[in-house]
């Protein structure tokens, strides 16, 4: 974008784009502004839009009043949208404390935490659990690597749903799982 936009015009715009994609970061709205961070945060700061972490905090929290088989402490990364029983989406920036000390590679724990958790999330039942998880690592992931996690519900048999979830940094695939998540009916108490 032009570097020469009024203030007034740049604001409009910068309210527009993060309108379309709340989750854009001010280094690339710098970037597409041509203009420098501290610009875009004082911009934010007049029109009253917080910092990228707030912003994925809030659309997390609204998400997470439809989530039934996990709670929201449990889950790994930040959930960005979901439509129950069918599709989710969820982030995860990666940092120091998650990796090999001496690779400096993403522990594969925190990637497939990450997956299995989406998977659940998506499921609309109280309660479930993974019965089979089929996965692959794409390639390594690195500390301060944004992960991004779509999730999809391919079908479901009685209590058992089929779920997909592909994970990617900049649109390459990192990983994929396919799970097989089993429902628990509550009602059958467990006898001791």
């Amino acid at each position: 974008m032009n570097s020469k936009l009024k203030k007034s015009e740049r604001q409009a715009k910068l309210q527009e784009l993060l309108k379309e994609d709340p989750f854009i970061t001010d280094e690339e709205l710098a970037e597409r502004f041509n203009i420098s961070i501290q610009t875009i945060r004082l911009d934010r700061m007049e029109l009253g839009i917080p910092e990228l972490r707030e912003r994925i905090k809030s659309v997390a929290e609204n998400k997470f009043t439809k989530v039934r088989a996990i709670a929201g402490k449990e889950f790994v990364g930040e959930l960005i949208d979901i439509v129950p029983g069918k599709n989710a989406i969820s982030i995860l920036d990666t940092n120091k404390s998650m990796v090999f000390e001496k690779t400096k590679v993403v522990k594969g724990q925190y990637i497939y935490s990450m997956a299995e958790t989406l998977a659940l999330a998506i499921v609309d039942a109280k309660a479930a659990l993974t019965g089979v998880a089929n996965i692959k690592y794409k390639r390594p992931v690195f500390s301060g690597e944004r992960l991004v996690a779509k999730g999809e519900v391919i079908r479901t048999r009685g209590n058992k749903f089929f779920v997909w979830v592909f994970i990617y940094i900049n649109q390459q695939e990192v990983f994929r799982g396919k799970f097989i998540l089993v429902a628990i009916d509550e009602s059958k108490e467990e006898t001791k």
